[in-house]
C-alpha cells in the first residue's frame, strides 16, 4: 500500500467509534489513534532512508513484524476488556488494531514476514512487478492500486457522511 494506510485508520476507527460509545474519549481521539496507527509501522521509513541508507526492505524490520502488533493489540483488547472506562486503553487498541491492518493491507502486494523472527519467508497475496523506473510507477499503473483508490473513496465518503451529519445536527 502506498495511499490507502491513513484512510484505512480512518475508516477502522469510525467503524470502531459507535460500539465504543460509553467510554468517554473524543471521536477525533479515536480518529487520530486509528490514522497514527494505521501509519505506525511505516514509521520505520525514517531508519531505512537515514541510517540503513534503503539496504534491509524494511518490511523485515521489527515495526513490521505482525507478531508485533498482534501481541500489542492483544494486550490492549484485554486492558480494555478489564478497564472498560479507560480512555488510554481504547485509544491503545484502536492504535494497535490500525498497526494490524496496516501489515495485512500491506500483504496484499508487499512482501511481510509473517512468521518473524521465527521464519524468514515474505508473503504476499499478489506481487507486483518491477515493469517501470521510478519503483513506485509499477505499482500505481498495477490493478492493485484500484484497490488503494477504493479505500480511499471509502473513506471519503465515510467523511463527507459525518461532515453532512454533524451540519445537520447542528442546525436548530
Amino acid at each position: 500500500m502506498i495511499i490507502a494506510h491513513a484512510p484505512s485508520g480512518y475508516i477502522l476507527a469510525t467503524s470502531i467509534m459507535g460500539r465504543v460509545a460509553s467510554v468517554a474519549v473524543s471521536a477525533k481521539a479515536i480518529v487520530a489513534a486509528g490514522i497514527v496507527g494505521a501509519l505506525a509501522p511505516d514509521f520505520d521509513m525514517v531508519y531505512f532512508h537515514v541510517i540503513d541508507n534503503r539496504q534491509t526492505h524494511h518490511h523485515k524490520y521489527l515495526s513490521h513484524w505482525p507478531i508485533i502488533w498482534l501481541t500489542l493489540a492483544t494486550a490492549s483488547a484485554l486492558w480494555f476488556g478489564y478497564a472498560r472506562q479507560s480512555k488510554a486503553a481504547i485509544l491503545s487498541l484502536v492504535l494497535c488494531v490500525g498497526g494490524v491492518l496496516h501489515v495485512v493491507l500491506d500483504s496484499f502486494v508487499g512482501d511481510i514476514w509473517w512468521f518473524a523472527p521465527f521464519i524468514d519467508q515474505p508473503y504476499a497475496m499478489f506481487t507486483v512487478a518491477a515493469g517501470f523506473k521510478p519503483w513506485w510507477l509499477s505499482f500505481i499503473l498495477h490493478w492493485s492500486f484500484a484497490v488503494e483508490l477504493a479505500i480511499c473513496i471509502w473513506a471519503l465518503l465515510i467523511y463527507r457522511g459525518r461532515s453532512n451529519h454533524s451540519l445537520l445536527a447542528r442546525r436548530p
